[in-house]
């Protein structure tokens, strides 16, 4: 909570155009990063993947994140449920990637074997001990909420539900793209990057890098347009309500349904959301800790059929081999620079007109940040910006 005057905890301000932003160390420190695992990743919702991955009973999904590994499976009832990805007898994983059984999920060890709702069905000898009772050797399970097809997940038993930590998200994204819960998984491109997660969402959190380091993409939106928001606490907005033209050097759309330049979200701890001008499509872009100077990123494209147009493919080429490779080099040369004795925090630029240069949603995730790790209640986002 920001103090009399206005300061909040990482020596940030409460005002984005007095303060300046976290410190270097909390992009290099192991300890930080130690932290962020139970304090950040360990308390907030994390997606996982869209639900048509896993659309038949019996199918499964393994993830791992923040040093925790866990897996979602449907089952035969249509319910999607989450499960910590351990067998109850020695800690063997049970599942990796994604597949479908038809039975049981059977752990490749022991064979014990667990039904789709996480009850252990068999577990070889155990008629042979005394006062051995199935009913205590279920699966543990993990919370799970969806969201227009995205699945989500959360270690704490105790967090609010995602519908209410993000009131409003959902609503706000069908303004944009009113079909965007008929989508499904079409594609998936994967990077590795030498830069802490949090240097790539800062990153994502500010167009002020735009026109110098993304020509195409300001060829493509109407960049005077453009502005970024942070009407809730857990989720912040950036839009162009026009595109330059349909045809640029980002990549040629046909008008229709997406009529806009472009609709992003950012979504608490590490998930963006983009609208790309075109056909129907959501994109997600994920930044995944691989320690403290380094992360991995998921790019997965929906779209109404599941199947990858010729559009879509323009719109992923585009991202793929243009936008990523700028965004990517920008990220590691940031992270190179924060473990200079010559830098330790810098001002954020904000004007009062919040125009697309504007980095107070860039601030807006610094508290964030600062607030989970020094165990406050984060500040709640003014709906004015």
């Amino acid at each position: 909570m920001a103090t009399v005057s206005g300061m909040l905890p990482g020596g940030l301000h409460s005002d984005p155009a007095k303060s300046w932003t976290m410190a270097s160390r909390y992009y290099i420190d192991p300890e930080v990063y130690e932290q962020e695992k139970e304090k950040i990743f360990g308390r907030s919702w994390f997606f996982v993947g869209h639900e048509s991955k896993i659309a038949k009973p019996g199918d499964y999904l393994a993830v791992d994140f923040a040093d925790e590994g866990i897996f979602l499976v449907r089952g035969r009832d249509g319910v999607v449920r989450g499960f910590y990805n351990v067998c109850q007898h020695r800690a063997h994983r049970l599942v990796e990637g994604a597949g479908n059984v038809k039975v049981t999920l059977t752990c490749p060890y022991h064979a014990w074997a667990y039904d789709f709702e996480g009850a252990l069905r068999t577990a070889r000898g155990c008629q042979n001990v005394d006062g051995f009772d199935k009913g205590e050797f279920g699966l543990k399970t993990v919370r799970v909420e969806i969201m227009l097809g995205l699945m989500f997940v959360n270690l704490d038993k105790d967090a609010p539900a995602f519908a209410e930590q993000y009131a409003g998200l959902e609503e706000d994204i069908l303004r944009w793209m009113p079909r965007a819960g008929q989508l499904s998984f079409a594609a998936r491109k994967n990077y590795e990057l030498k830069a802490n997660w949090k240097v790539v969402i800062d990153n994502f959190q500010e167009c002020y890098h735009c026109e110098p380091a993304h020509p195409a993409f300001v060829d493509m939106v109407k960049i005077e347009t453009y502005r970024n928001k942070t009407p809730a606490t857990y989720w912040s907005t950036q839009t162009s309500d026009k595109p330059q033209s349909n045809v640029s050097s980002a990549y040629a759309f046909e008008p229709g349904d997406v009529d806009f330049g472009y609709a992003g979200y950012f979504v608490w701890p590490n998930l963006t959301i983009w609208l790309m001008p075109g056909e129907p499509n959501l994109m997600t872009l994920q930044m995944l800790p691989d320690g403290p100077k380094s992360c991995v990123e998921h790019l997965e494209w929906h779209s109404l059929d599941g199947a990858l147009s010729e559009q879509g493919k323009s719109a992923v080429d585009y991202i793929d081999e243009v936008l990523q490779p700028e965004d990517i080099a920008l990220c590691e040369s940031v992270q190179l620079g924060l473990k200079s004795r010559g830098y330790d925090r810098g001002r954020f630029i904000v004007d009062k007109e919040r125009t697309h240069i504007s980095e107070h949603a860039l601030h807006h995730f610094h508290t964030l940040v600062m607030a989970h790790l020094e165990g406050n209640e984060p500040p709640l986002a003014r709906a004015a910006e």
